[in-house]
């Protein structure tokens, strides 16, 4: 019986790779900003940059400044074939310069933010900045691997994970 289930599911699989895409979130901005939405409206936002990669389709968009703090490169990830399924964050780094991303976090700071530091600067550890009230969170890489990032996302209201 078992193996008949796993023959099952191998046959099915393909199957599941034809079901449509999900729908994009809605078009949402902050700060002058895309953070969610579909390829129409990051392109809207000046985000006409795209680019097919393995898994996505990146739109991207130069010289953009953040809180006073740039300029960054910046991005948005598609979801889906052909990028149907819309992006669920705005992604930046600096392409010479590993530590602008950090040059953000004083006026964060001054604006009332509040910072939650995750893991211990080894791998994959962040700093999350979230203010109540506020419809996104900032978080930005301590350790990295390639470009230091700094992404704005919708925040959900739960924590971002133990705070150290």
């Amino acid at each position: 019986m078992r193996n008949s289930n796993v023959a099952l599911s191998l046959l099915l699989l393909p199957l599941a790779a034809c079901a449509p895409d999900a729908p994009p979130p809605a078009n949402r901005a902050y700060a002058g900003l895309p953070i969610t939405g579909d390829l129409a409206f990051a392109r809207h936002m000046g985000f006409s940059n795209c680019v097919d990669t393995s898994n996505a389709l990146r739109c991207r968009k130069s010289g953009v400044m953040v809180a006073g703090q740039g300029p960054f490169e910046a991005a948005v990830d598609m979801r889906g074939s052909r990028g149907d399924a819309g992006f669920h964050q705005l992604t930046m780094w600096n392409e010479r310069d590993q530590r602008a991303p950090f040059r953000i976090e004083p006026v964060l700071e001054a604006q009332g933010w509040q910072l939650c530091r995750t893991g211990t600067e080894d791998r994959g550890d962040q700093n999350i900045w979230t203010k109540p009230g506020s419809p996104v969170r900032y978080s930005i890489d301590m350790s990295y691997w390639g470009k230091r990032r700094l992404r704005i996302l919708i925040d959900n209201g739960t924590p971002p994970g133990p705070c150290l």
